[in-house]
């Protein structure tokens, strides 16, 4: 598998629920089918203030991740770090380390939205939401038969041009970080772990505003 996680401005004068539609028909118009729906969440921790020493030090951030695609796993990831794969129990264990990292409050970020098939590509276009409000949209293209990421990226560039057009995007830098290595589904986690942390970044800014 070789992936492309991506964020789609939100059209001029359009509500992200409308930006949502008009992409969603037109993967339609290319014969893309509906093969059901998914959800991505992620939860932030930080480390506890009683584990910090008094220098001065900086706690550092963890995220916990889930995907649809993957009911059984949870993800774990630190900005810039490892990302551990462990089973959904893992978050009991969080509950029970909140010695050591706490959820930071009103963190939660998700995407949810529709599968889509069109040949080898499985392509999921959700709405981002915090909360109550929308923040963006997400759009994540797979290639199924390849699992070295780099060796497809030119297939999938020639395919998000044709429905995202202007808006599509650069090679992820995961493809460049793994160039000849086997694709997992850990890089696909760190890739929806930048797309939340940029739209959060983005919060203070109307939804309607990005363009």
């Amino acid at each position: 598998m070789g992936d492309c996680v991506s964020q789609m401005p939100v059209a001029e004068g359009k509500s992200v629920q409308q930006t949502v539609e008009l992409l969603t028909r037109k993967l339609e118009m290319l014969g893309a089918e509906k093969q059901g729906t998914f959800c991505v969440d992620c939860e932030t921790y930080h480390t506890a203030a009683s584990t910090l020493g008094s220098q001065g030090q900086t706690g550092k951030l963890m995220y916990v991740m889930h995907n649809s695609e993957y009911p059984l796993s949870c993800f774990a990831l630190f900005e810039n770090g490892p990302c551990l794969i462990a089973d959904t129990n893992f978050d009991v264990l969080m509950v029970k380390l909140k010695g050591f990292f706490q959820s930071a409050k009103a963190s939660k970020i998700e995407t949810r939205g529709t599968r889509y098939q069109y040949c080898d590509f499985l392509v999921k276009v959700g709405t981002v939401t915090m909360g109550p409000s929308a923040r963006g949209i997400s759009v994540e293209v797979e290639y199924g038969p390849c699992v070295v990421a780099s060796d497809c990226w030119s297939l999938l560039l020639e395919f998000l041009q044709s429905f995202l057009g202007s808006h599509t995007p650069g090679a992820p830098a995961v493809f460049g970080n793994r160039h000849d290595a086997v694709y997992g589904p850990a890089d696909t986690m760190v890739q929806y772990m930048e797309l939340f942390n940029k739209i959060r970044k983005q919060q203070q800014v109307p939804v309607a505003g990005i363009r």
